[in-house]
């Protein structure tokens, strides 16, 4: 398959088009896809809503990976049209991560640990029509779900407090209604908020002001998480 046009470009990878139902994503900064190969291959055996894989592209690197091309938009973008209720968007993420870590881990002898996305957010939520697919498995790793249900609570925190971002009340909201639906599968223990803090801090690709807000990011979480917002500071 011959490589073609520019799509679109993240904070780690560009993704081009390629013949038939494909796109090639190609990381920078030296990020390796095979073990997210591997991980999107073993979760697809598993029944879980990940893009299909395909062949490799000529003169593929190790930092390609070629997915299935999926239409539709992303989560992020029909909350913001109101076409999905904050309401219907917490169920959505909440049943997500709940099937996810259904899902036996994969390499772990730990009979507690699951496969974790840690970047589960809106815009890695394609609303296909065959039903969402979960998108960029770039820092999937094995351990506790409840530091998944963590990390991706502390993601919107940080989101919500950016004031470029306009519907910052709205994704509160959001929030605020995912935590309650996390209560059923053991909520967001501070342990596990604080682990994910202080990996959130570790990551390179964060802007400015989202390393500025994460202490009052994962104080947010820990407040509608009915907890003591001083105990799950870094």
């Amino acid at each position: 398959m011959d490589i073609g046009p520019l799509l679109g470009s993240g904070r780690t990878a560009d993704v081009y088009a390629l013949d038939g139902p494909w796109v090639l994503r190609r990381y920078r900064h030296g990020f390796d896809a095979t073990g997210e190969l591997a991980v999107m291959s073993y979760l697809a055996a598993s029944g879980f809503p990940v893009p299909r894989i395909g062949p490799p592209a000529e003169d593929a690197l190790p930092t390609d990976l070629v997915v299935q091309r999926i239409t539709g938009p992303t989560l992020a973008e029909a909350l913001l049209a109101g076409t999905v209720t904050e309401d219907e968007g917490a169920d959505l993420l909440a049943r997500l991560l709940r099937e996810l870590h259904a899902i036996p881990a994969r390499l772990s002898q730990d009979p507690e640990d699951r496969i974790l996305h840690l970047d589960l957010h809106p815009e890695n939520v394609i609303l296909a029509p065959e039903g969402a697919r979960v998108i960029d498995w770039l820092t999937t790793r094995e351990g506790p779900p409840a530091l998944d249900r963590a990390m991706t609570s502390l993601i919107l925190a940080q989101v919500s407090l950016d004031p470029a971002f306009t519907a910052g009340a709205r994704l509160r909201d959001l929030l605020a209604a995912l935590l309650t639906r996390f209560e059923a599968d053991g909520g967001v223990p501070g342990d596990a908020l604080a682990r994910a803090t202080a990996l959130r801090a570790q990551d390179p690709q964060l802007t400015a002001h989202e390393t500025a807000v994460l202490d009052e990011a994962s104080a947010l979480v820990a407040s509608l998480s009915g907890g003591d917002p001083a105990h799950f500071r870094r």
